[in-house]
């Protein structure tokens, strides 16, 4: 049987959580994403527990532990339960009664087979005892070793439990999938097939899930395999990923770290992207770097009004948008802009100026200087 042997399986606080659970009964199984992730030796953030006792089993369990118990789902079967301030999302064992495409009706269960029947991939449905022992009760281990992603049972049937499951196919392909062995084709016939289901989504859900599919370390090949299969388009109408790989490979090449928002503005509008209900910082941003990345201002300017990490968004999706590479001039110009200290104060002004006409006449310098490459000193403006 294959093991699990990280960290987290051990941590003591974990195992108490494990423990109290088997002890009064109950099975207490990792699963999901963390199953998933250690056995790729990918980073675990979250601990997944499924279990078959009751919401109110689970909390009446957890207190007489002496763990601390929160019923962020209780309607949906899921405990939160805090041992040594770790979180572990406790869930009882479910199975589909109704779905909409949207959301789901379950009913409880006492079968770890029913509830994994009713996930999405086949690399989600692993289990793990407490001692790290794998579970894999739909044979999805294949895949994960393969990397693919693969719909549970038919493609159709779970992207009409919940269409969302479209965009997350892509999501998790970015993430997981063997970018050498393409997409599924029957993934991508069913979801073409069901992309009026996508209108049904509400935008923040869609925003969200993009947001995560867009951090992943390339997800390029997932936004043009959208665009060829129809979903892009219903997405977002004005979408345009071409200049996205540009993107990513410029981003190597200068060291960034990927940017969720920054992507994004690589590929749609402020309007566009306003209809995905985004955070209004996360609007701001886009709007911010979209426009100053077509607009004509220097790049030691960016530097001077954004600093080095500001200005950095702008340069890199200008080099995209204008397929320039990277260099490291541009770098040294960002930098140059970043530390460039404005030599003149209001008080240098005054009395000559002041109300509006001081902010203008600051404005005017700031200009002149700015397009001097900083090089003007402040005599030099005063006697200007």
């Amino acid at each position: 049987m294959m093991q699990i042997n990280e960290p987290w399986v051990s941590e003591p606080a974990t195992q108490k959580v494990c423990s109290a659970l088997t002890k009064s009964g109950a099975q207490a199984l990792f699963v999901g994403g963390c199953v998933r992730n250690a056995l790729l030796g990918a980073p675990v953030s979250d601990i997944d527990i499924a279990t078959d006792a009751r919401p109110k089993q689970v909390v009446q369990i957890a207190e007489a532990a002496g763990l601390k118990a929160i019923p962020t789902g209780i309607d949906h079967g899921t405990i939160t339960v805090v041992s040594a301030g770790i979180p572990h999302e406790i869930t009882t064992f479910r199975r589909d009664v109704e779905t909409d495409g949207r959301r789901a009706v379950v009913a409880f269960s006492e079968h770890v087979e029913e509830d994994a029947a009713r996930r999405d991939f086949t690399m989600n449905a692993l289990y793990a005892l407490p001692d790290g022992s794998v579970l894999d009760p739909l044979g999805g281990l294949p895949d994960l070793e393969a990397r693919a992603v693969r719909f549970i049972g038919t493609a159709e049937n779970r992207i009409r439990e919940d269409y969302l499951r479209s965009l997350r196919y892509f999501r998790f392909h970015a993430w997981y999938g063997d970018p050498d062995a393409g997409f599924d084709p029957d993934a991508l016939a069913a979801i073409g097939a069901n992309l009026d289901g996508l209108e049904s989504l509400s935008r923040e859900r869609v925003g969200a899930e993009l947001l995560k599919l867009l951090g992943a370390p390339d997800p390029a090949p997932a936004f043009a395999t959208m665009r060829s299969t129809g979903v892009l388009t219903r997405l977002l109408p004005g979408a345009d990923d071409r200049s996205l790989a540009p993107l990513i490979s410029l981003e190597q090449a200068a060291g960034a770290d990927p940017d969720p928002v920054r992507r994004l503005a690589a590929i749609t509008t402020p309007e566009d992207a306003a209809t995905l209900r985004l955070s209004r910082a996360q609007l701001q941003r886009l709007t911010r770097m979209r426009e100053e990345a077509q607009a004509t201002t220097s790049v030691a300017e960016l530097g001077y009004r954004y600093g080095d990490e500001g200005g950095l968004h702008e340069t890199l999706l200008r080099c995209a948008f204008l397929e320039r590479p990277w260099s490291e001039d541009l770098r040294r110009d960002l930098h140059a802009g970043a530390t460039a200290r404005f030599p003149i104060q209001a008080k240098d002004l005054i009395p000559s100026f002041s109300g509006p006409a001081l902010g203008k006449k600051l404005a005017e310098l700031e200009i002149r200087w700015i397009a001097s490459g900083f090089a003007l000193s402040r005599e030099e403006l005063l006697a200007t």
